[in-house]
C-alpha cells in the first residue's frame, strides 16, 4: 500500500492545500465534488499540483506535518519543480480509475 502527500491550488499561485492519503484517486474525486464541507471545498482548491507517495504511513505523516509548516515560497518552488506549467496531474489519475 502507498501513501501520498499531495499538494492542491484553486490556480495558478493561487490557495494551496496540503493533505495525505492512502488513495490519491479517490481523495482527488471527493475534493472535486466537494464531498465534504470543509477549506477545500469552501475556498474551490481542486487543482492537483504536487503530490509524492511514501510505502509508510509514518513517514508520510511526518512529511505532510513539514509541509503544512513549510513557507508558501517554498511550496510554490517546490510544485514548480515538477509542475512548472502547474498542470492538473488528478486528470490522469481520474481518467485512469
Amino acid at each position: 500500500m502507498a501513501f501520498y502527500v499531495y499538494i492542491l491550488a484553486s490556480g495558478r499561485n493561487g490557495t494551496l492545500y496540503v493533505g495525505r492519503t492512502s488513495d490519491l484517486a479517490r481523495r482527488m474525486l471527493e475534493h472535486r465534488t466537494k464531498a465534504f464541507d470543509g477549506f477545500t471545498a469552501q475556498h474551490d482548491v481542486t487543482r492537483l499540483v504536487y503530490f509524492e507517495s511514501h510505502e509508510r504511513l509514518e513517514p508520510a505523516w511526518h512529511r505532510e506535518r513539514s509541509l503544512k509548516r513549510w513557507r508558501r515560497e517554498w511550496k510554490l518552488n517546490l510544485i514548480e519543480q515538477d509542475n512548472p506549467d502547474w498542470r492538473d496531474l488528478a486528470i490522469a489519475l481520474l481518467d485512469e480509475g
